[in-house]
């Protein structure tokens, strides 16, 4: 029998959350406390507008130089992850946020990952549209306006509105 040990931490975490609150507010106070968790939220915030954007610039210069944007990708949405952690209240997601925003830790979790994540595509220099070789030449006998009545049709379920 397998268990799961993620539901469980779910579980677990807001009390070990109200834990670390009760611990912390017995050291520095609760107004101090309360001033953390605020100011952690509001790092977290702009850490995700600011990296959000760095990421795609990122993630596009390596398609643009024929690169494999994958780590880049998995750097990026751990740094995403790194900031939903600390706007979470709570000061035990804020030690994990502050370990997935060092990079070392983020190449470590890229190499444990990298080999369960299959990438479904390839990734090259420039833009391949397929060119379509089938081109439809319509004269004015096969078109005309005498096709398509100016009146509409009041019996097609279309138009029928609650005036009609």
């Amino acid at each position: 029998m397998r268990i799961s040990f993620i539901p469980l931490f779910l579980l677990l975490l807001p009390l070990l959350e109200i834990a670390g609150f009760v611990v912390v507010g017995r050291e520095i106070g609760a107004l101090a406390t309360v001033g953390l968790v605020i100011l952690s939220s509001v790092a977290g915030s702009l850490l995700l507008r600011h990296q959000g954007f760095g990421v795609m610039t990122r993630v596009r210069a390596e398609m643009d130089a024929g690169h494999d944007p994958s780590r880049q990708l998995a750097h990026g949405a751990m740094i995403v992850l790194a900031a939903i952690l600390l706007i979470i209240p709570g000061f035990i997601t804020d030690i994990f946020a502050i370990l997935l925003l060092l990079p070392p830790v983020r190449d470590f979790a890229w190499r444990l990952l990298k080999s369960r994540i299959v990438m479904a595509t390839s990734f090259s220099s420039g833009f391949s549209a397929r060119r379509r070789e089938t081109v439809i030449d319509l004269d004015d006998s096969d078109y005309s306006r005498d096709d398509y009545p100016n009146r509409p049709d009041h019996n097609s379920p279309w138009r029928r509105l609650k005036n009609d």
